[in-house]
């Protein structure tokens, strides 16, 4: 028992240096989360706040809709998203790390899910189109995209009139971004914030896009 408890606590504090020191880096350097760090990105901790219904709940996404998952990653929301949605539906999963994208094709594959376009390129760059979807995903990739203020107004083009940009944030993310910066770079770009959820660890805005 003592062993154990030996080694559990060696553990958790390589995995705080490891997380205190990655956002000790990432305040200095923008960089997209590596492969390796994936099972972070996957760990009980991120499903228990923000898994994959409670993300699609608080963007009030229907079965039909468009949805633009940009910064998916190897698709913890991508992959369950695209079981949720309709054949009929659209459903864009973006990402600058090309194995990422052969990750999430990977599991796309096994899970016998074809209706998911998979882009390669980073926002902000003119990767997507306009008047595209309904919803938009940006899931604790935020602080990742060196040009923000670019990315927030692709998307903003991107989503139809009324479309809506849901946009969550969870501690200890080395990229993590503050509610108040975020709340003013959706205004800025021209959406109407909405906050939906908060808790001392994370935090889901939704961002809309005006009907006119």
């Amino acid at each position: 028992m003592g062993n154990n408890l030996i080694i559990l606590a060696s553990a958790s504090a390589a995995l705080l240096v490891i997380l205190v020191g990655g956002r000790l880096l990432y305040k200095l350097i923008q960089l997209p989360c590596p492969p390796g760090f994936i099972f972070i990105l996957e760990s009980r901790m991120m499903e228990n706040v923000a898994g994959p219904e409670a993300i699609i709940q608080r963007a009030g996404i229907q079965p039909n809709m468009r949805v633009l998952d940009a910064g998916c990653g190897p698709g913890r929301i991508s992959v369950p998203l695209a079981a949720y949605l309709s054949q009929e539906s659209q459903l864009v999963a973006l990402d600058v790390q090309e194995e990422m994208l052969k990750r999430l094709a990977q599991r796309l594959e096994k899970r016998g899910l074809d209706q998911v376009e998979m882009i390669q390129g980073g926002l902000g760059t003119g990767q997507i189109g306009e008047n595209q979807f309904d919803r938009a995903l940006l899931i604790t990739v935020l602080g990742e995209i060196p040009n923000q203020s670019a990315a927030l107004a692709e998307i903003y083009r991107a989503l139809v009139p009324g479309g809506l940009l849901s946009i969550t944030e969870v501690l200890p993310d080395p990229h993590y971004q503050r509610l108040v910066k975020v709340q003013r770079l959706g205004e800025e770009a021209g959406f109407q914030p909405e906050l939906v959820h908060k808790s001392w660890r994370s935090y889901t805005l939704n961002l809309k896009k005006p009907q006119y």
